[in-house]
């Protein structure tokens, strides 16, 4: 079976083949449910290979092939292939899975969307690409796919491009990409130059001829890549304007595709990280902060996609600072079970605009939980999940982060633990003032309004991903070796560069009691200031709901500069200098040329007189030279 892998990633792009040609014939819903069932044939030839796989010795779970050769310059050669291990096939696994959920959600949700076959053509390549990225055997196919996921966001992002804030977003997405895939593409470059190749086994096996000044700069420019892919400080503000496109998207890129590619990348080079410790040390200080402050910002959003989007920038800070703490199986735990219980919660959340006509704004809403008690029930288990009560899929995550992040820095994890009081907050905050309190909805005019709980097509990857978050956290208990299944499984990939945590028994249940205090804390904190209560400006201060103004300093510091520069370039550099030196030369001939001109008169008796003039100037030359 596992020479079938091949079918993985080819699946969802015969999905895209099939509807770029046949989409508007096929129509609404037969469009959806084809996109739908190739994702779905993707995912079971993926739990077909897993099993395949697992079933194989630790030592024997590597599987590379190489379809053909692709480019060959000296000593670099580089084919086109996929590589079948644990870290792919786990990637693959809840790519595949979450993203079938979120294909069959939106067949209901865009039932209505002029667009609908375009849309699910998008999600096959959007699907394709991602998982092109995460089996590629080498870092050029893994940048094709990095570049294809960044072009479906695009494409996602501005679907309603009749919007002038769509259609910016999608740009926002695509510019603030391009500035992390540089520091990829540099770290490519550096590795071509020092190892002669870009296939991870042969990156690794060579390691050796890379200075410890190499090491740093290829971890830190492959971070540079992933920070801008996963939104992590400076480079997070377009995941906020991302919310633009429909919420499938919204929750296709925060739980299933694009804003895990760079956790993976990370940990797809742990061998290269593991031998560049300060590197490590930044990673980690980036993502704490990064997870503080996107904390902080959603306390104080009213976007109900919004929250939940600054909730992603946080928990990918909590991913990266795992990284940067060498807890590779850490990291893929958390994005594992974020996967679950986001998108949960986003689905949870299009379920609530769609039957609230379009309405993102959570201070207009309230009281939504008799009148949706399926999406209630389970936004309440995502809420729980998120904020690390025991015993939901977060708290085992979240808690695995934090204990490794202690082992290196009690630092990291003092500010580690207070995001996740925050969490538990801002996420309380959200719910309750969307499904608690009075109708709010009915004061605003919307009187035809009459919220109810979605179709079947909606409400059964609710409730799969409602299970899935509740018990996700079962794959890697922390109670003895043989119940950490996902750091075994994980371990012929990144076992040997993994921190290896001696926490002992006592202190694994002191920091079991820890998160739990912290994520009950900050639940019973949301309740008591926000279960009777719209309204609370002290909380919400503009330097929060403005995002710590880090969008609108880059619009001021970098943007309009820039933009004023290529003015600059435009009218001054390019149109008054350089075509004006163009232009002057060409003036200077045509000045030239309207003097000769005039040496020509048409008068044939000029033109003899002056080649008789000629002939006696040269007869006379050569007389006088002659001594005649």
């Amino acid at each position: 079976m596992i020479h079938s892998s091949f079918l993985i990633p080819l699946f969802p792009l015969v999905g895209f083949l099939i509807l770029a040609a046949f989409g508007r014939r096929i129509g609404n819903p037969m469009a959806g449910w084809i996109a739908t069932l190739m994702v779905l044939a993707s995912f079971i030839v993926t739990v077909l290979v897993f099993a395949s796989v697992a079933a194989e010795p630790a030592s024997a779970r590597l599987h590379v092939e190489n379809w053909f050769t692709w480019l060959t310059a000296g000593q670099l050669s580089i084919g086109v292939g996929i590589q079948v291990d644990p870290l792919s096939l786990t990637m693959a696994m809840f790519i595949t899975g979450i993203s079938a959920l979120i294909h069959c959600y939106s067949v209901g949700y865009m039932e209505h969307d002029e667009q609908f076959p375009k849309f699910f053509l998008y999600l096959n390549l959007f699907v394709f690409s991602m998982l092109m990225l995460v089996l590629g055997e080498n870092l050029l196919i893994t940048f094709l796919g990095w570049e294809g996921v960044g072009v479906c966001s695009y494409f996602l992002i501005a679907f309603w491009f009749t919007r002038p804030s769509a259609a910016s977003a999608g740009k926002k997405a695509m510019i603030y990409n391009r500035v992390g895939d540089g520091g990829f593409l540099l770290a490519l470059f550096l590795l071509i130059d020092k190892t002669h190749s870009l296939t991870f086994t042969t990156i690794f096996s060579r390691l050796s001829s890379l200075s410890s000044v190499d090491l740093a700069a290829v971890s830190l420019l492959l971070f540079v890549g992933a920070a801008g892919k996963s939104a992590q400080l400076p480079l997070f503000p377009w995941l906020a304007d991302a919310m633009e496109g429909p919420t499938p998207v919204s929750a296709l890129i925060h739980a299933a595709t694009m804003v895990t590619a760079g956790v993976y990348l990370m940990c797809r080079v742990s061998p290269i990280l593991h031998l560049a410790p300060d590197a490590g040390h930044v990673i980690a200080w980036i993502g704490v902060a990064t997870a503080f402050i996107a904390a902080t910002i959603g306390c104080a959003q009213t976007d109900i996609k919004k929250v939940l989007a600054y909730s992603t920038v946080s928990q990918l800070g909590y991913m990266f600072l795992a990284v940067g703490c060498g807890a590779y199986d850490a990291a893929i735990f958390l994005m594992l079970t974020h996967a679950f219980y986001k998108a949960l919660l986003f689905l949870g959340s299009g379920s609530v605009i769609h039957a609230m006509g379009d309405e993102q704004d959570i201070k207009k809403m309230g009281s939504l939980r008799a009148l949706m008690p399926l999406t209630s029930a389970t936004f309440f288990i995502g809420w729980l999940s998120i904020a690390g009560v025991p015993p939901f899929s977060g708290f085992w995550a979240k808690g695995d982060v934090l204990s490794n992040a202690w082992v290196v820095s009690p630092a990291l994890w003092v500010v580690g633990a207070f995001t996740a009081i925050l969490t538990a907050y801002y996420m309380g905050r959200q719910y309750l003032l969307v499904f608690f309190g009075e109708p709010r909805w009915k004061e605003t005019g919307e009187g035809s309004l009459h919220p109810h709980d979605a179709g079947w097509t909606m409400s059964m990857p609710l409730i799969v991903l409602a299970v899935l978050a509740s018990f996700g956290g079962l794959i890697n208990l922390p109670f003895g070796s043989h119940l950490t299944f996902l750091e075994s499984w994980l371990a012929p990939v990144v076992g040997a560069s993994q921190l290896h945590n001696t926490d002992s028994t006592l202190q694994l249940w002191l920091f079991g009691i820890a998160d739990a205090v912290f994520a009950i804390g900050g639940a019973t904190m949301a309740l008591a200031l926000w279960r009777n209560t719209v309204n609370r400006p002290a909380l919400e201060p503009r330097f929060l709901s403005m995002a710590w103004f880090l969008d609108a300093s880059i619009d001021r510091f970098i943007a309009r500069p820039s933009s004023a520069l290529a003015l600059f370039g435009a009218t001054i550099v390019d149109r008054q200098i350089i075509d004006g030196a163009v232009n002057g030369v060409a003036g200077l001939f045509k000045v030239g040329a309207s003097k000769l001109r005039r040496v020509q008169t048409g008068y044939v008796r000029s033109y003899a007189l002056v080649i008789i003039v000629g002939l006696v100037v040269m007869v006379a030359y050569f007389m006088i030279r002659s001594g005649l």
